[in-house]
């Protein structure tokens, strides 16, 4: 519990930008965002997904299956989740400023920047000044890649929904905070759709052949957040560490 309290110790209290009014958005007549409107469409027709956005729920980092989602993992898995729930996740990759990766992000109640382009989606995470790129441009997975913090990711739309396959995610990232592991084989299969102005749906499905007996899908839904903006967050946990104890 003291690497959370360190990790809480990081987010900012100051703010930038705060109720500035965001450019664009619906309004009710008493001029408060509209989060119900209809969901906004670039010129090709594509849903947009442009804005910053939130985890609806905190529930979601610590625990990917807090919906009682059934999660049939591998003997080794299995054992190595409840070292890690042991210890209360003191080693997860967070409490060393190193920063979340692909699920546990999407997880993250912290906000997150979408910019939609034709052919790239790109997020910026508030959290650890991080970025993660998805290309929609047609191109294929890469056939020779190093294990990377967010793995390498291609998009194809179906209908109105995005639908994002990762593969190459660094070993060394945990899936959420509570210590669900995976293995080089890891595939994830994101699913966004905003079926209107204020809403995402974010369907993760998790197959990992070497970690879980099968495959498994959660579904974490985000709220858009209006009228602010990304804020100056800078992870300083090691140097907080030194200080409290006196080194």
């Amino acid at each position: 519990m003291f690497c959370l309290a360190l990790a809480f110790a990081a987010i900012p209290l100051t703010a930038q930008w705060v109720h500035y009014p965001t450019p664009g958005i619906p309004r009710t007549r008493d001029g408060k965002p509209d989060l119900t409107a209809p969901t906004p469409r670039t010129r090709a027709g594509r849903p947009d997904f442009s804005g910053i956005w939130a985890a609806a729920s905190d529930k979601y980092l610590p625990n990917l299956g807090a919906d009682g989602v059934e999660i049939p993992m591998q003997p080794w898995a299995a054992k190595l989740y409840q070292e890690r729930q042991e210890d209360n996740g003191k080693d997860r990759p967070s409490g060393r400023c190193l920063p979340h990766s692909v699920t546990d992000f999407d997880a993250h109640i912290m906000p997150k920047k979408l910019i939609q382009t034709p052919g790239l989606l790109a997020m910026l995470f508030e959290s650890y000044h991080s970025y993660r790129q998805i290309f929609i441009d047609g191109r294929p997975l890469p056939e020779q890649r190093d294990p990377a913090w967010f793995g390498y990711s291609v998009g194809k739309w179906e209908g109105d929904t995005l639908v994002v396959d990762t593969i190459g995610v660094n070993e060394k990232t945990w899936l959420d905070d509570g210590g669900h592991p995976h293995s080089d084989a890891l595939h994830i299969i994101e699913r966004f759709r905003r079926p209107d102005f204020g809403h995402m749906e974010v369907r993760l499905t998790i197959d990992d052949p070497k970690a879980y007996t099968k495959s498994w899908t959660v579904t974490i839904p985000w709220v858009f957040m209006p009228d602010t903006e990304l804020l100056d967050w800078v992870c300083e946990n090691e140097k907080d560490f030194q200080h409290l104890v006196g080194k």
